[in-house]
């Protein structure tokens, strides 16, 4: 069993940035397929961004060119930099994982088995 911890949300004025962290447990990291999700309130979770364990990375359209997913493997982390941050952002941040050395594009909450717990992100207009 995995278990995943996000850190690093808080309030911020649209224009600003946020890092996300996700400390991960276990010895299997480094070969799992990582991702962070979102859930605005009355919304459904979406996809965010997602990172594969040989660095391929992919993006939800709404998110290019403003996020970046990283990871370190010597620590365990997954990171989610959030630039230029918009107010249509703001939402629960979720990390998810899953044992895999695919290098598919996995959007779908069914691809993953682990979760963490959510941190909030609000960002003011």
């Amino acid at each position: 069993q995995v278990h995943l911890v996000e850190s690093g949300g808080g309030l911020v004025q649209a224009g600003g940035s946020l890092r996300l962290s996700c400390a991960a447990s276990g010895r299997t990291f480094s070969r799992s397929y990582m991702g962070w999700f979102r859930q605005a309130p009355g919304k459904d979770r979406e996809f965010v961004a997602a990172i594969t364990w040989i660095d391929i990375t992919y993006y939800t359209d709404s998110v290019k060119g403003r996020f970046t997913i990283s990871r370190d493997n010597a620590k365990n982390t997954l990171y989610l930099q959030m630039n230029s941050l918009k107010p249509e952002d703001t939402a629960v941040y979720y990390c998810a994982g899953r044992p895999s050395t695919s290098s598919s594009p996995y959007t779908g909450e069914r691809h993953y088995n682990y979760w963490g717990q959510g941190t909030q992100v609000t960002v003011s207009s």
